[in-house]
């Protein structure tokens, strides 16, 4: 009887600690067109539209930054799910900023759903796009002005 009582409270326990675990997916962004394999790539995954593009208002924001050369897939792990949108930027002289010249970038720039870019860049709206439990995977293509 005592291993019965032990078993069934254990059982009963179970589906709280599943619910604890709250289900996560994973973003993987694939970057295409990079001008070259110079400098570094920063990426930025954000569910905050106030701090798109750049995420530095976001303190949970996912933030990477690799090298040109091993930056063709990036992922990003552990992701609850939700609205987000990716802005990355290709950091030619790893200056660790977006170079720019009369307001116009230097260095390539990109954003999830390839959105078009005019004057300035696009609204989280444009760039959004729904993490569930599994795998979201997207291709962002760079874009170089001069």
């Amino acid at each position: 009887m005592a291993i019965l009582r032990g078993s069934a409270i254990l059982l009963a326990s179970l589906p709280l600690a599943a619910a604890a675990a709250a289900p996560t997916g994973v973003v993987e962004v694939r970057i295409e067109k990079l001008r070259n394999l110079r400098g570094e790539v920063h990426l930025c995954l954000t569910a905050d539209a106030k701090a798109f593009p750049d995420c530095k208002k976001d303190p949970r924001a996912f933030v990477r930054t690799l090298p040109a050369g091993q930056a063709a897939i990036v992922r990003f792990d552990g992701v609850a799910p939700g609205e987000y949108a990716v802005a990355l930027f290709h950091d030619e002289n790893s200056n660790k900023k977006l170079d720019t010249f009369l307001a116009i970038p230097r260095e390539g720039f990109g954003f999830s759903r390839n959105p078009p870019v005019r004057f300035g860049p696009p609204t989280f709206g444009q760039a959004r796009f729904a993490v569930g439990a599994g795998i979201a995977r997207l291709t962002v293509r760079m874009q170089y002005v001069l």
